[in-house]
Formats: structure tokens, C-alpha cells, sequence
């Protein structure tokens, strides 16, 4: 268990951010400042939600004092959107834009529309291959396929709270039956490294994929990653990537970081994750996102 920062303690992480911000520009990278053509994109777990599944209060009230400055703020994660509505709803988004499945899925979020969202971009592909060679290189891997809105469809049950989504057992057969804008193969037991040994020895090509903190890997369809959905996002929103700070933590942030004007890494990140991005702050039990959506704020004092 982390101790919380404390008042003082939080408000010198803030100006330490200011800082950071500070630096990347006069090293010739992006000015930000908050306003109508800032964008800021946000990973979920490990980066706005903590490892017991709470967002903080100084993370809502970061992203509250953003938006009132009409700063677009998106969720960019690799959940699917039963899993993503709730966190986005919860943080008061309940209008604007969610980037779900590392990028397959762009939602307008509008509180009138069914289930609240409405899908303005899928990226599908056909999984056959990818689950052929994943289940060649694993065999007693467990593999899912997700259907937008619906869920995912499993070859057999996950560990207990790992899928927050409903699924359903199928047969493999089923799993490769239609196009699909995820698959993800899990190993549970297996060693990290091992799995990763695995999945690059497989030959799987013509797809992205990342592999999670635990032996999970997601596989998209070719050229889809979070940065490919946003760079979409801000061309219809009429501004650039220069514009755009990104928050995340894992392997599927790392093309957002490196897109973003402002890459900023949590602290708790794997270091060839911190390495590719321009700040790196504090983990999330320290609210090391909010510290950084605060010090964009501060700099416009």
C-alpha cells in the first residue's frame, strides 16, 4: 500500500512538471498551453486508474480544470468499450471522444445516443491467421477474439477478474468466423519473458501487437495503434499532433508517446517504455497523470 502525497508534496510534483514542460520547449519541442486545440490522451490502467480499479480525486479534478478550459480530453486505452464507458462516465466524460482497443475503436461520446457512444471508427481483420500461428507457438494458450459492444468470444474462461468485459466459450472454429478488431492470446503462468520469446519466435506478421505486463499480448489489425486513431481524431477536430500531450504505461502507449507533442511516461513503466517518451513523471499512486494535467494548467498563471 502507497501512502498518498500529501498537499506540499503534491504541489512540488506539480511545479517539477512545470518544469519538464518548460524544458521540452526551450529544447525545440511543443509549446502547450490549455485551449480549444490542445488535445490530451489518456492510457487507463496503471496510468488514471490504480491498481485496485479507483481513479483519484486529484485525477478528476485535474481533468475538470482542463476541460474548463475547452482542452479535449480523450481516453485512449486498450480495453474494449463495456470495459472503457464506465471509467469515462465515472470521470464526467460523458461527451467527446474515446479511443477503445488500442486503437480499433474511435467513440464520440454523447450522453443521448444508445449506451451512450456512438462508433465513428473500426478497423476490423480476419483472425485466422493470427490465432493459427499464436496457438501453434502457445498451445495451451487461451485465446479471445472481441466483438464492439458485445464483448469478447474465448476458446476457454480467463482468470478470475482478468476480462472485465462479458464473454462466451466457443470453438475455435467460431473464434476465426468473422472479422474481428482484436485478438489476445493469454498464457497464464507463463513467465513474461518466456511468452514474449514466444510470440516474437512465432513469425506473426501483417498485424500490431503488444505484449502486457503479464503473459497477455494484443494483436490489432495492421498500421492500428493508439497513435493511428488519435492523428485521425485531431485531423477532424482541426488541429495537429503538435498540440497533443499523451499520458500512458505500457507497450501499446509507446506509438501515442512518440506521436504526441508531449510524451509523458508513468514512473511505473517498464524503462524501454520511459525511454521513448519526452517526461516521464510520477507512478499512479503518487497521481503522477494529474500532476502533469496540472502543471499544464500552471502554465498558463
Amino acid at each position: 500500500m502507497h501512502r498518498p502525497l500529501s498537499h506540499e508534496e503534491y504541489h512540488v510534483l506539480v511545479q517539477e512538471k512545470v518544469r519538464d514542460l518548460d524544458r521540452l520547449h526551450q529544447s525545440g519541442g511543443t509549446n502547450l498551453v490549455p485551449g480549444p486545440r490542445t488535445v490530451v490522451a489518456l492510457d487507463v490502467d496503471g496510468t488514471v486508474l490504480d491498481m485496485d480499479g479507483r481513479v483519484s480525486e486529484r485525477v478528476m479534478a485535474s481533468v475538470a480544470r482542463l476541460r474548463s478550459y475547452d482542452v479535449t480530453v480523450v481516453i485512449a486505452t486498450g480495453r474494449g468499450v463495456q470495459a472503457a464507458m464506465p471509467v469515462a462516465r465515472y470521470m464526467g466524460l460523458v461527451s467527446g471522444w474515446m479511443v477503445c482497443a488500442n486503437g480499433a475503436l474511435t467513440l464520440r461520446l454523447d450522453p443521448h445516443a444508445p449506451g451512450g457512444y456512438e462508433v465513428v471508427s473500426s478497423w476490423t481483420f480476419d483472425p485466422t491467421t493470427a490465432i493459427c500461428t499464436l496457438l501453434e507457438a502457445v498451445p495451451d494458450g487461451i485465446v479471445a477474439v472481441e466483438d464492439p459492444g458485445a464483448g469478447f468470444k474465448v476458446s476457454r474462461p480467463f482468470p478470475d477478474g482478468e476480462l472485465i468485459e462479458d464473454y462466451e466459450v466457443v470453438s475455435v472454429a467460431d473464434l476465426c468466423s468473422a472479422p474481428v478488431t482484436r485478438v489476445v492470446l493469454r498464457a497464464p503462468g507463463m513467465p513474461v519473458d518466456r511468452f514474449s520469446a514466444l510470440v516474437r519466435g512465432s513469425g506473426l506478421h501483417s498485424v500490431e501487437y503488444a505484449v502486457g505486463w503479464t503473459a497477455w499480448l494484443d494483436v490489432a489489425p495492421q498500421g492500428v495503434t493508439k497513435a493511428r486513431a488519435l492523428e485521425d481524431l485531431v485531423q477532424r477536430l482541426g488541429t495537429d499532433a503538435s498540440h497533443a500531450l499523451a499520458v500512458g504505461d505500457g507497450s501499446n502507449d509507446v506509438e501515442m508517446l512518440e506521436w504526441a507533442g508531449a510524451g509523458v511516461v508513468m514512473a511505473s513503466a517498464p524503462q524501454w517504455v520511459r525511454d521513448r517518451g519526452d517526461i516521464v513523471t510520477e507512478p499512479v499512486w503518487w497521481d503522477g497523470c494529474a500532476a502533469v494535467l496540472d502543471a499544464l494548467v500552471e502554465r498558463v498563471r
